[in-house]
């Protein structure tokens, strides 16, 4: 469920055939006219063809099924998984529902078993746009993220933390390669845009996670541990999410990565926070997040 075509090659055959030439053998003249005599035509040889190159198909290009993006990408669906965020929810959606967008929007909230009031913040903001799913105990980023897929019905997916660290007025940079026919999985790098400076464990424990997406899956990412993914849905129905935690982010970037699409990546804002603002991810995630890029490297199924 739930983390570019070449040319065709074309055959020549190159085709020689012998001059013509007139032999004549006790030729006579009359009123200006020649007769050729004893013609003879060199026998035709042909070049091996050459087999047509097969064309192959990169799954980071969407695929040319006769319909223009804005006509396949009718609903972008943000699943937004909260756990104890009541002072910031509310502000996060205020801004979802300010952002432009050239489709129709869906925001779906887990509530992963908050208990600090962020349920009953939730229930005055539900309306036909938003709608709040609730897990009774906290069983994780990775477990939300998976009832969101669940509960989505956009031909897109967007994930959103429900913090105000990652900024929706970004959404449009995400969204452009897609609707451009360049990508079907779009990453938003904190590494490539303004960003407020981060602390230096999490900056060097980013990098070395980065680091070993690349070198153990041939890929250039730059932050492979950001928030914001955004994915075609048909890419997350080929994917069953197994994490229930943080891991999520390495194991959807190693499936997506092992079924050969490309991951597009657009600079984005960041503003993150420390723990003592709130944050959750901590050194044990990291210690996770990095077995889980090495597991799922070398299991045979994904």
């Amino acid at each position: 469920m739930i983390d570019g075509v070449q040319a065709n090659g074309h055959v020549k055959s190159d085709t020689k055939s012998g001059d013509t030439k007139g032999a004549t053998s006790g030729a006579t003249k009359a009123a200006g006219t020649k007769k050729a005599a004893g013609t003879k035509k060199a026998p035709v040889r042909k070049a091996a063809a050459k087999p047509a190159a097969v064309a192959t198909v990169d799954p980071a290009v969407v695929g040319d099924v006769g319909a223009e993006a804005s006509d396949r990408y009718r609903t972008l669906s943000v699943i937004v998984p909260v756990y104890n965020e009541r002072n910031t929810v509310a502000e996060i959606l205020r801004r979802i529902r300010a952002v432009d967008l050239p489709m129709s929007l869906e925001v779906v909230v887990v509530d992963d078993g908050s208990t600090d009031g962020t349920d009953k913040v939730l229930s005055a903001l539900q309306d036909s746009t938003v709608r709040i799913v609730t897990h009774r105990t906290n069983q994780g980023k990775g477990a939300a993220v998976r009832t969101g897929v669940e509960t989505a019905r956009g031909e897109l997916v967007l994930i959103q933390d429900g913090d105000l660290e990652y900024d929706p007025d970004d959404w449009p940079k995400l969204l452009e390669p897609v609707m451009k026919g360049k990508a079907q999985v779009v990453y938003g790098s904190r590494f490539t845009g303004e960003r407020r400076a981060m602390r230096p464990t999490q900056w060097v424990g980013n990098r070395l996670l980065t680091l070993t997406a690349n070198v153990l899956y041939r890929s250039t990412l730059s932050d492979m541990e950001t928030c914001y993914k955004l994915f075609d849905r048909t890419v997350l129905d080929a994917i069953t999410i197994e994490s229930d935690g943080f891991d999520f982010e390495p194991e959807i970037t190693a499936k997506v990565l092992r079924r050969g699409y490309r991951i597009y990546e657009v600079p984005i804002s960041y503003t993150g926070r420390d723990q003592s603002e709130g944050t959750k991810f901590e050194w044990r995630d990291g210690v996770k997040a990095l077995s889980a890029l090495v597991r799922y490297r070398f299991v045979r199924h994904i």
